[in-house]
């Protein structure tokens, strides 16, 4: 796990949308895994501003994306295939039938993940996979006590999730679907390359439970100290509880590879 600390949140939203535009720009053909929230709606923006700048095409990319709530179809404006199209889909010429959203309104959501998980594996695999962190540890929708091997199944939503998300069904919380499909731990740590962005105050605690501490299920996000190569960008605010501040800024400042994104973030390429 590498980790670069941006000044604010605009400033990692910005380096996250270049890392994908790059990533689109030296493989035409990428599988891309995609997240939701309010964290990506900025690098899903900046992201189509990047690519329109710098001619980047998506014709021959693929997306998955980590998860859906079960009951809401395509056509609902709170599911998360309603989010993409509005904040990413629509804006980039990806082609329709590459773009990969579990569906949530399956007769049979138990084998509509399963079929998901077997979509992944017949596109080779995720390249780079986009994720955020939950305020309780969760990437995708693993909550708390996922098992860390596990695969693209349905689950039911923790309380504190449900609260996070109600914001986004008018704060009523008795609307926010309490189950969905998502893409397994397991499933998240086989992409090839792994992006989180982590930014506010509000994420700060459980940012360094996730980076520093024991790798646990109570915290799914930890697992991420197992992938090979993993990028973790926070602002300032979701840096503020790390106790080993002074060991990831000399990383920062001397390895190469962390070096080399951050100076071409400020215009050095």
């Amino acid at each position: 796990m590498k980790i670069i600390i941006c000044p604010d949140a605009a400033r990692a939203a910005g380096l996250a949308a270049r890392l994908l535009a790059d990533q689109v720009r030296d493989k035409a053909d990428s599988v891309l895994g995609l997240a939701t929230g309010r964290t990506m709606e900025a690098i899903y923006r900046l992201l189509v501003g990047t690519a329109r700048a710098r001619g980047i095409g998506f014709g021959g990319v693929t997306t998955f994306n980590l998860d859906e709530y079960v009951g809401l179809g395509a056509e609902d404006a709170q599911s998360y295939r309603h989010y993409m199209q509005a904040h990413l889909f629509s804006h980039v010429d990806l082609a329709p039938g590459r773009t990969h959203v579990p569906d949530g309104a399956a007769p049979d959501a138990d084998a509509e993940a399963a079929a998901y998980e077997a979509r992944i594996a017949r596109a080779g695999g995720i390249d780079l996979q986009l994720l955020g962190l939950g305020e309780n540890g969760h990437i995708g929708f693993n909550e708390p006590l996922s098992s860390l091997a596990s695969r693209t199944r349905v689950v039911t939503l923790a309380q504190a999730t449900l609260v996070q998300n109600a914001g986004m069904f008018g704060g009523d919380l008795s609307r926010v679907p309490n189950r969905a499909i998502t893409m397994g731990t397991g499933t998240i740590l086989e992409a090839r390359r792994a992006l989180m962005v982590v930014t506010g105050a509000g994420k700060a605690a459980i940012a360094a439970r996730a980076i520093e501490g024991p790798v646990c299920a109570a915290v799914p996000g930890s697992a991420l100290q197992f992938h090979p190569d993993c990028l973790v960008l926070l602002d300032e605010a979701a840096a503020s509880a790390l106790t080993q501040r002074d060991a990831i800024e000399w990383q920062m400042r001397h390895d190469a590879e962390l070096v080399a994104i951050q100076s071409a973030a400020s215009g050095g390429r």
